[in-house]
């Protein structure tokens, strides 16, 4: 049996991939778009993200005046969650967030590969930073052009980083 990535292991400079044996709940579709891996990988988007968002503070709490703001490393809204939950209902995979799990790095990434896996498996980092900020049509929105400027200059830094890493 073919062993499909379904935890992940979050580090501030890394990501690791974990593999599990049971997969008898994920649906097909979600199998193939699962990333078949078992070793460290740096996702440079994912890392520019939270750098963003959060500057890598599990704790963030975000805008209060918006009433129940954006929380964790990845600043996760509470439609966030529902919609993950929702990816995961569709997909018949019997695993549930609640709002308490976007303090875990851990659970926000696995929320972020959630929805991006779902929305957006083939779409550019562009496309896939403006709409975690503006929704799904935030890739059309210009309030999103500057959170994109951003993450591309943090993305190009951390990139520089990892450069200078292997030398």
């Amino acid at each position: 049996m073919i062993k499909y990535f379904y935890g992940i292991i979050a580090f501030f400079g890394a990501v690791t991939f974990t593999t599990f044996n049971n997969t008898e709940n994920i649906s097909e579709d979600t199998k193939q778009n699962i990333v078949k891996v078992d070793t460290i990988k740096k996702d440079l988007l994912l890392e520019a993200i939270i750098v963003v968002e959060s500057n890598g503070n599990d704790s963030c709490i975000g805008d209060r005046k918006l009433g129940r703001p954006s929380v964790g490393c990845l600043q996760i809204r509470p439609i966030m969650v529902r919609e993950v939950n929702r990816i995961l209902r569709k997909q018949k995979i019997k695993k549930k967030y609640n709002l308490k799990d976007r303090y875990s790095r851990k659970k926000s990434i696995e929320m972020f590969y959630i929805w991006k896996d779902y929305h957006h498996s083939e779409d550019s980092d562009e496309v896939i930073a403006r709409c975690w900020n503006g929704g799904p049509k935030g890739c059309k929105k210009k309030s999103t052009n500057y959170y994109w400027t951003k993450v591309r200059k943090e993305k190009y830094w951390l990139k520089i980083e990892e450069q200078i890493g292997q030398l």
